[in-house]
């Protein structure tokens, strides 16, 4: 059956079409209120003056076709496949990166939190999303030091010697040691932590003055004091929140400027009446930009899955769907917290909110600017990217990365390069000749290296950096790791960078790999610093090749030194080379009778006998 025939005998009812390649393979995703009357649409020629239709058409073989019982089911069964397929022809959001979450962990024994912006199913508990990104950790940080619960990734399932820094400074109950800590006390302080990030602090305010009586009571005064000093920091809490509340408008605003292919987009989040965040999108092969499509997609995409939705959302033009977008995140919102009574979709047209909106649009324009013409931020802003990508505790001035150079199992060296206030610092670059006899273990020798820098800077009592970075995949990442935790460091940020795939592993994320544009600035920063530690650590491995090669072969024959050998290695190559050359073309070189020792002595280095010693 020909397409448009197939196209004609479509039902008249609501649904979502499916176009296909001659693979199989879907190109795009369409939803409609009358799926005959769409898809006979793409058939006529006028519909061809679309750019992006006419190419669509050209590679369609097939289609398929979802009935479903109203327009809502459509565009909420649209969003899902166009997230499931990726279709080639959709706009999709390429960006990936949500805000913050809180993660607590409870299925483990000693529960603890983190900061994450994936969200896995893996018996963790998940809070938010949190914005600004800073809340997220500040609220981290708080639990850190009112219920002692930890962000570590020590293993809690065994012993260990004794605990980190945090069970000094009041952080954490150190659950790793034993005798620290008892399972009741831990227990208590997770239920309470689990109380505040639920928001239920009414029913942690009761507890805990019930716990700070019963403590008063059997004369322990200093807990009972605790429970007080918590109680009163709770209350300040919660009279902060009643205020913030009751201030101003609770509204999103979303702009772009497009240069197709290339597309900037900006969204700014007021809360209270005032900017709170702002989150960038980009794109960079849209070449058919079609702005009323390309903006319902996107607001499907961020906001139909969303755990949280605001009370308005400022568009700069209407759309086809914007009424059925709006009752379905309506319907959507009186199920979240806080509850919506409505969520709509407006398009500000003068006063105060249209000003806003264009000043959204110039941020857009801004940021495309920076991300396509410039890129080269400065080195403030991009620790600050980097910091939120990789899910750091704070911005890292300081990077110091590693990496690993032999040939064949030989002459193994690794080497350190460091990148410290937005420039690499070569006096700080170290050289380490590998100790061990690991052969081709790339684990083993990273595991050394690591270990044996960061004892020296314990030894030293001098500061750890920001970030380790590690040239490899997960199994360098984990070497490096091992070699921390022998150490007993903990919390310490370490990443890792695989070849190729350009793929970032995070300690304690390793789940949840990073994938960031190649035009992003934070990725160009990453390789930059991983390519010159790759530089620097062959480098040394060349150095320490030659010179071996040049010990082996020439340092006993009289009359040539480091200069000469190097000289006779470059005109002649290699050493096997040289030892085949005669004595009149190393005359060419070296004067003819330092050329005939030459000859004499590598002959008879080169016998059965002399190889045997």
């Amino acid at each position: 059956m020909e397409l448009i025939q197939k196209a004609a005998s479509l039902p008249a009812e609501p649904g979502v079409y499916l176009f296909k390649d001659a693979l199989g393979t879907i190109l795009y995703v369409g939803m409609s209120t009358s799926l005959r009357n769409r898809v006979k649409s793409y058939f006529l020629e006028s519909s061809w003056v679309d750019a992006k239709t006419g190419s669509l058409m050209r590679e369609i073989a097939d289609l398929d076709y979802i009935v479903v019982d109203n327009e809502r089911e459509a565009l909420a069964l649209e969003n899902i496949l166009i997230k499931q397929y990726k279709p080639k022809f959709n706009v999709l959001l390429r960006d990936d990166k949500t805000y913050p979450y809180i993660r607590y962990t409870a299925f483990e024994k000693y529960p603890r939190v983190y900061v994450t912006r994936r969200l896995i199913k893996d018996g963790s508990i998940y809070f938010g999303p949190f914005f600004p990104h800073s809340l997220a950790y500040r609220i981290v940080h708080f639990i850190h030091k009112t219920f002692r619960i930890p962000s570590c990734t020590v293993d809690l399932t065994r012993k260990h010697p004794r605990p980190c820094l945090q069970y000094y400074i009041h952080r954490c109950h150190g659950p790793c040691v034993p005798g620290l800590t008892t399972d009741e006390k831990y227990a208590e302080a997770a239920r309470d932590t689990k109380l505040f990030l639920e928001g239920r602090r009414r029913d942690l305010i009761l507890s805990l003055e019930t716990r700070m009586m019963e403590a008063s009571d059997t004369e322990r005064f200093e807990q009972a004091a605790a429970y007080r000093d918590l109680l009163h920091t709770l209350s300040e809490i919660e009279e902060r929140q009643k205020i913030a509340a009751a201030q101003g408008d609770d509204i999103d605003v979303l702009a772009w400027h497009a240069e197709p292919p290339l597309v900037a987009v900006n969204l700014f989040h007021l809360r209270g009446g005032r900017v709170v965040d702002r989150r960038d999108f980009y794109w960079e092969d849209l070449a058919e930009f079609e702005p009323a499509e390309f903006l319902s997609s996107l607001l499907k995409q961020l906001y139909l899955d969303a755990a949280y939705l605001p009370r308005a959302i400022h568009v700069p033009m209407d759309f086809e769907g914007r009424e059925i977008l709006e009752d379905i995140l309506t319907e959507r919102g009186t199920h979240l917290e806080p509850p919506r009574s409505r969520v709509e979709i407006l398009m500000p047209q003068r006063g105060a909110k249209h000003a806003f909106l264009e000043l959204v649009e110039k941020n857009a324009r801004h940021s495309f600017e920076q991300r396509f013409r410039v890129l080269k931020p400065g080195s403030k802003a991009i620790v600050e990217a980097l910091e939120q990508a990789l899910g750091l505790p704070e911005p890292p001035r300081r990077i110091e990365s590693f990496d690993i150079s032999h040939l064949q199992g030989s002459d193994t060296v690794a080497s350190m390069v460091v990148w410290e206030d937005g420039r690499m610092k070569k006096s700080d670059y170290r050289k380490f000749i590998v100790r061990g006899e690991w052969g081709n273990d790339d684990f083993a020798s990273m595991k050394e290296t690591v270990e044996r820098r960061y004892r020296r800077l314990q030894e030293e009592k001098k500061p750890f950096p920001g970030l380790i970075l590690i040239d490899g995949g997960i199994g360098q990442l984990h070497a490096a790791a091992t070699a921390l935790e022998k150490l007993e460091v903990i919390n310490q940020p370490v990443a890792s960078i695989a070849k190729q795939e350009e793929i970032i592993y995070v300690l304690g994320q390793e789940d949840q790999p990073i994938r960031l544009e190649h035009h992003s600035p934070i990725l160009h920063l990453i390789q930059q610093i991983r390519d010159e530690t790759h530089r620097f650590a062959v480098g040394f491995h060349r150095q320490r090749r030659a010179k071996r090669t040049i010990q082996t072969g020439l340092e006993n024959i009289p009359g040539i030194g480091p200069r000469t050998a190097q000289k006779l290695l470059r005109n002649f190559g290699s050493l096997a080379q040289l030892r085949s050359a005669s004595a009149e073309q190393i005359a060419k070189v070296v004067p003819k009778g330092l050329a005939e020792r030459i000859v004499a002595q590598l002959a008879a280095s080169n016998t059965p006998e002399s190889n045997k010693n």
